[in-house]
């Protein structure tokens, strides 16, 4: 039997894929979920269990959540990345570390083809495909869903008459969970009105008290909250999650460009990935240079456009990844942030590198570097040549 790696996530869409692949097509099944920070271990347990049930070979569990942040999210961070200003890239991010670790997973298996579960009408359909192309040539890609244009309703039917007993049920919101954010759909993301109650938001408002927490990064990674140390970036941004999900911080919808062409819009909750990128932003402004502001945000930009469109094995990538790390090597001090319903604000910063410093003058009241009169000559010389241009064009006008 030829084998085949399904991403696996025990819904509707790839328990249809595994009896479909099994016993309409002769397929030796091998799923495997990526944990990107979505699930507990408990949920494992039970997406493992339904899949044997439904007749899979081999079932594994590749737990991603701190190679997703070392090779993805540190960067997202580096570059206070948000798309439209708005979306921390919560799911597009994901999709691309779940990719290429199905993809290691199939050339472990030496498998003759590999599966996912997507539809033809959203951004992880190209994800995948373009992942999988590159990093498994020739590998044989197998999307049931799409290509049969099936109907929620068609693929139930067929589960059932496979004996298939699982929750049909459609929930009312879509949600999906990671560790740098939750995006939510429901029928108020289908148009362009509408948002999401407050029913739909998975992390419920239960904090009121305002909180001030003190977030301490080393060379711009998260690496403490509340004076309490991490060995792992990702174990800060989990605790920083728990904290700040509660105040109902991070709620917002996006309205974007997919890659196929379309618009869209999706909810999405990400408190931790919100409070982060500013706190990390507000840092920055203060330890680094007018130009190294400047470079980084239009490099970050190109990066988070092109990490969402799937191009995160263009080599470009790398380049712009030293750069953000390099540009990293001052951002260290402690950022402290007031936590309130709905919102948060950055209440200042302590750093030793902080640049705005009173041994070289107070803004608006004294300067200690330079005079009057260097201020005088400077800003004769600093215009001069607009000056030039200004003069030479009354010249021209006067003939």
């Amino acid at each position: 039997m030829k084998k085949i790696v399904l991403g696996f996530s025990g819904g509707l869409d790839t328990s249809y894929c595994v009896k479909y692949l099994s016993e309409d097509k002769g397929y030796e099944v091998h799923s495997v979920i990526v944990n990107t920070g979505g699930f507990s271990d408990e949920e494992l347990k039970k997406i493992e269990e339904h899949a044997y049930t439904l007749g899979v070979t081999t079932h594994t569990t590749i737990h991603a959540v701190k190679s997703y942040y070392d090779s993805i999210i540190k960067y997202l961070i580096y570059g206070n990345v948000l798309k439209n200003n708005t979306y921390p890239l919560s799911v597009s991010a994901e999709r691309l570390s779940q990719a290429l670790h199905i993809a290691e997973h199939v050339k472990k298996l030496n498998a003759d083809a590999v599966a996912h579960g997507s539809t033809g009408a959203g951004n992880d359909q190209v994800r995948f495909d373009m992942v999988f192309h590159i990093m498994i040539p020739g590998v044989e890609i197998i999307t049931p869903i799409r290509d049969m244009k099936l109907s929620r309703e068609e693929e139930i039917a067929y589960l059932k008459s496979k004996g298939v007993n699982m929750n049909f049920e459609k929930a009312l919101y879509s949600i999906n969970k990671g560790l740098w954010g939750t995006s939510v759909g429901g029928r108020e993301t289908l148009s362009s009105k509408g948002m999401l109650p407050e029913e739909a938001w998975p992390t419920q408002v239960t904090a009121t008290d305002s909180r001030e927490v003190k977030l301490s990064f080393v060379k711009g990674e998260l690496k403490g909250v509340e004076g309490k140390t991490f060995t792992h970036p990702a174990e800060a941004i989990q605790y920083l999650q728990a904290i700040a999900g509660p105040y109902g911080i991070g709620r917002d919808i996006h309205v974007g460009d997919t890659i196929i062409g379309i618009k869209g819009r999706v909810g999405f909750e990400a408190a931790a990935p919100m409070v982060i990128l500013k706190a990390h932003h507000a840092l920055e402004k203060h330890v680094l240079t007018k130009w190294q502001l400047n470079w980084k945000d239009q490099l970050a930009q190109f990066y988070g456009n092109w990490l969402h469109e799937g191009q995160i094995l263009d080599p470009v990538m790398r380049d712009i990844e030293a750069f953000l790390s390099n540009s990293q090597q001052t951002v260290t001090g402690d950022v402290y942030v007031q936590l309130l319903p709905y919102r948060f604000q950055v209440t200042g910063i302590e750093s030793p590198y902080d640049l705005m410093n009173s041994r070289f003058g107070k803004y608006g009241e004294m300067n200690t570097g330079f005079t009057g009169e260097d201020v005088r000559g400077f800003s004769k010389i600093f215009g001069n040549q607009t000056g030039i241009y200004r003069l030479v064009q009354q010249d021209v006008a006067g003939k």
